[in-house]
């Protein structure tokens, strides 16, 4: 369903590494213990009218981020939102707001505990992977169970912590009746970006993009720049949609 538009290796020491990012004593790390992890690209149709991409927002463990939802609010931007149980538990408030606003914010899992669906014991990007295949069922479906208990809906969508997914997890995720939601541009890598250069990638994203980026780090310089990039995208004519025409 989905295409990989990365392949990881992972080993005990370094983590997640693209191949883009090998140097030296890493790649020899990386070479000695492999194993595959996949990135899997998603884009939406496009209208042929202008610009058309889709914004996908993670609230992974953390805080609700005011600045990036007032501004989807304001300007009438639709928005899916991949909401962990252990946020919503975390902040009430924050998915208060969410649910006010049903127009523009749709919310899809991101698991339970925000365990990146990934076998083994080496963690990605700092985070606890699942594990089994297993842990990664629950993880999924805890997270749909959560999602729906608010929503009143079952999630069709899932993404995985890190977006990073092992090739076993994919199937199983999918025979659970989940499209794998993967995304075409990264906004701002964690939340870890300067609010300009955010502001820069989300501006020149292409017809038929996928965004993604997060909703949950009020406190980091990023949230500022989905706000302005995505009221640059909108001043340039870009046409927000939903996931409805997704294809990987």
């Amino acid at each position: 369903m989905c295409v990989a538009k990365r392949v990881f290796l992972m080993c005990e020491f370094c983590g997640a590494v693209s191949r883009r990012g090998f140097c030296g004593g890493v790649l020899a790390v990386a070479l000695a213990r492999p194993g595959r992890l996949l990135e899997p690209g998603l884009h939406v149709r496009s209208t042929g009218a202008g610009r058309s991409v889709a914004v996908t927002l993670d609230a992974c463990p953390g805080h609700f981020d005011p600045r990036v939802a007032a501004a989807l609010v304001a300007r009438g931007i639709p928005a899916v939102i991949f909401v962990t149980a252990t946020w919503m538990q975390w902040n009430p408030q924050g998915l208060a707001y969410f649910l006010a606003r049903p127009d523009i914010f749709d919310l899809q899992n991101h698991g339970a505990r925000h365990l990146p669906a990934v076998l083994g014991s080496t963690p990605v990007y700092g985070l606890a992977p699942a594990g089994t295949l297993e842990a990664i069922r629950a993880e999924v479906l805890d997270g749909a169970a959560a999602v729906q208990k608010v929503t009143g809906k079952r999630p069709v969508w899932y993404r995985g912590a890190a977006g990073l997914y092992s090739p076993e997890a994919i199937p199983v995720i999918e025979a659970l009746g989940f499209r794998v939601a993967g995304y075409s541009l990264n906004s701002d890598q964690g939340a870890s970006l300067p609010a300009a250069i955010v502001a820069r990638r989300l501006e020149a994203a292409r017809d038929g993009d996928v965004i993604e980026g997060h909703i949950n780090q009020p406190h980091r310089d990023s949230g500022a720049g989905i706000a302005a990039g995505l009221a640059g995208l909108q001043a340039a004519g870009a046409r927000f949609v939903g996931l409805e025409t997704a294809y990987g």
